[in-house]
């Protein structure tokens, strides 16, 4: 599924505490990378996200279902700060949180374009499947942007690990 609303299903609630803040529930943890001034933006967010993933119990992963979630996460990771990086110069931050049915993705960059699945998708075309990925992986995803500040953040949401 897509979607360009500003807001998924269940993201209506608190904004939930970083991991180990006071107040922080056990179910429900968050975890931010700025990315002011860094380079190799793509891997460093790759590996941000895959010691959250550690952290949060998806990885080791047994068995190919989780590894496969675990993998997952790790692409749309990929793909969206790829994208920030290619459409808008670069991404400002990422923010991983997770609680026990969903993993949410977003991105912030200081980009005006509108991200969009190209169509119709050709599989052998070199480049633009970025988006069509995150289609494809995520239970939904989305653009949120603030009246009066430039850019944009893209979430994508997907589903936790199977037990």
């Amino acid at each position: 599924m897509s979607t360009t609303r500003p807001y998924s299903p269940g993201d209506r609630g608190p904004e939930p505490e970083p991991d180990g803040a006071p107040g922080a529930s056990a179910g429900r943890q968050v975890r931010r990378l700025s990315f002011d001034g860094a380079s190799g933006v793509v891997p460093m967010a790759r590996d941000f996200a895959r010691q959250a993933l550690y952290a949060w119990g998806w990885l080791p992963a047994e068995g190919a279902d989780r590894r496969a979630a675990a993998e997952d996460v790790l692409l749309v990771v990929s793909e969206l700060v790829t994208n920030a990086c290619l459409h808008a110069e670069g991404p400002d931050e990422i923010v991983l949180s997770r609680d026990n049915k969903v993993i949410r993705v977003e991105v912030s960059d200081r980009g005006t374009g509108q991200p969009a699945p190209r169509t119709p998708h050709r599989a052998g075309r070199p480049g633009g499947h970025g988006m069509f990925i995150v289609q494809r992986l995520c239970l939904d995803w989305g653009v949120v942007r603030t009246a009066d500040v430039t850019g944009k953040t893209v979430w994508a949401e997907l589903g936790a690990a199977p037990a």
